[in-house]
């Protein structure tokens, strides 16, 4: 063999072995679905320290939770952070998810414009109320308007004109006016109360489902497939959320800062996170409880509601929870 074709032929050699390794650490990249919302901040945390944890992650922002379900769906991602219809309605259409942890808790509130002369829930009768569609807030919604007997729909005709719109949408409607009241999530709800133009009226955590806990979810084949793997991020997501528990100050400025850019004011998150406390807990019942409330008022379009403790698997937490001390 001529030299110049040897050197050529060693060359390739030691580009392949160069790619290698970079090809299997592409395989092992965590992919990460979560929602820009200040109780969802040590999800997006992970990533910050995933180093120091012996994995890499790669997270994705999406606009609301049934989104993320869309993207496990689609094989883009092995973990996502949603309220809990989102998981509960992607499993009974067939995502192939288990809800492995809790990572906040609560997270609404009620809010009306000061003018409303709004009260109470009864007091919603004839008002337009919004709220976004596939959000745990439409279910605490209709659990709420549901205990005091009052009707709803998005076409008129009933007690209870409901108006559906994305979450920083909804803040703009109640500040123009264009709605009565607002089921509003967190920080938003904060934001509009200290800005002045939303009055809390409740939270809504007075029926069977309680005050909601938001879940982090994993794809099956993820759980199957790389079990090593899913273990190693668990326990990330545990330290990442006993960082922001145990020091709200660290919290307060990842949210803050790189999560939303500076465009959160510290007492607004103060106020979000009093409401939506960071958690790692989560429990079949609770899930049951929401499914229950979710298929009475066909919200999530299930046609097969999935039965709780056949997709609530938390070994993956309890095994975390020791070993992060």
């Amino acid at each position: 063999m001529k030299p110049a074709k040897l050197l050529s032929l060693c060359a390739a050699a030691v580009a392949l072995c160069a790619l290698a390794p970079a090809a299997m650490a592409a395989d092992d990249v965590i992919r990460v679905g979560n929602l820009k919302l200040a109780h969802f901040g040590a999800v997006s945390y992970v990533q910050e320290i995933a180093p120091s944890c012996g994995i890499k992650v790669e997270t994705k922002i999406f606009a609301k939770g049934p989104d993320v379900m869309q993207a496990i769906l689609a094989g883009e991602l092995d973990v996502g952070a949603t309220a809990s219809e989102a998981a509960i309605s992607g499993r009974a259409n067939g995502a192939p998810i288990y809800i492995v942890a809790g990572f906040a808790k609560g997270g609404a509130r009620l809010l009306a414009t000061p003018e409303s002369g709004i009260k109470n829930v009864a007091d919603l009768k004839g008002k337009k109320v919004g709220v976004t569609r596939g959000g745990i807030q439409e279910v605490l919604l209709a659990a709420e308007l549901d205990k005091v007997g009052l009707t709803w729909s998005d076409k008129g005709g009933k007690d209870v004109t409901v108006t559906y719109l994305n979450y920083p949408d909804l803040n703009q409607a109640l500040l123009l006016k264009q709605l009565d009241a607002i089921m509003q999530t967190e920080p938003q709800s904060a934001q509009a109360v200290s800005a002045g133009f939303g009055l809390e009226i409740i939270k809504p955590y007075d029926t069977p489902i309680g005050s909601p806990v938001r879940t982090m979810v994993m794809s099956e084949k993820f759980m199957k497939e790389k079990p090593e793997l899913a273990q190693k991020y668990m326990a990330c997501f545990v330290k990442a959320t006993k960082s922001f528990m145990d020091s709200p100050a660290t919290a307060s400025k990842f949210v803050r800062e790189t999560l939303f850019g500076n465009q959160l004011s510290e007492a607004d998150f103060n106020a979000a996170i009093a409401n939506a406390p960071y958690t790692l807990g989560i429990t079949a019942e609770h899930i049951q409880a929401t499914t229950d409330v979710m298929k009475a008022h066909g919200i999530g379009k299930m046609s097969n509601p999935p039965v709780a403790k056949d997709f609530v698997r938390t070994e993956l937490l309890d095994l975390a929870m020791k070993q992060v001390q």
